[in-house]
């Protein structure tokens, strides 16, 4: 079944029950958006991925990072220090596995993409740890 709540354009906001995200999303996004899985370290297509472009939520298609944001943090997933605009994610507490960190939500559809931490590079300082599984890229003009 295609996602009919798939757009690159559209930043309306998305109220769909997780019945409805079962039904549309592969097997692995809907594990990861909607279960707040996590994929295992240095295995995401994206973690070494050095591509100009932009990011999107896998779920739903809202613009999340631009690739002059990402850059090698260590971590195993990819990374970026800022957003593409402000309300692109949400944030949440997450006190999970005996720990206090802020996951990161998408700001349209609430998919789980990973967690946020202040140990980034300048100018933000932010870390925006991300699991591959839960993003889309699409290439700048050059194709690159």
């Amino acid at each position: 079944m295609p996602n009919p709540y798939y757009s690159r354009t559209d930043t309306t906001k998305l109220n769909v029950s997780d019945a409805e995200w079962k039904k549309v999303l592969p097997e692995d996004v809907y594990y990861i958006a909607r279960n707040k899985g996590t994929e295992r370290p240095f295995t995401g297509k994206y973690n070494d991925f050095e591509g100009l472009g932009t990011y999107y939520c896998a779920a739903c298609g809202n613009a999340l990072f631009k690739s002059d944001s990402k850059f090698a943090s260590g971590c195993g997933w990819p990374s970026f220090f800022e957003t593409i605009r402000k309300n692109s994610v949400e944030y949440h507490t997450d006190k999970s596995h005996g720990m206090i960190r802020t996951e990161v939500l998408c700001g349209r559809c609430g998919a789980h993409l990973g967690h946020v931490f202040d140990d980034g590079p300048p100018p933000t300082h932010k870390r925006f740890c991300m699991n591959s599984i839960v993003l889309d890229f699409e290439g700048d003009k050059q194709g690159r």
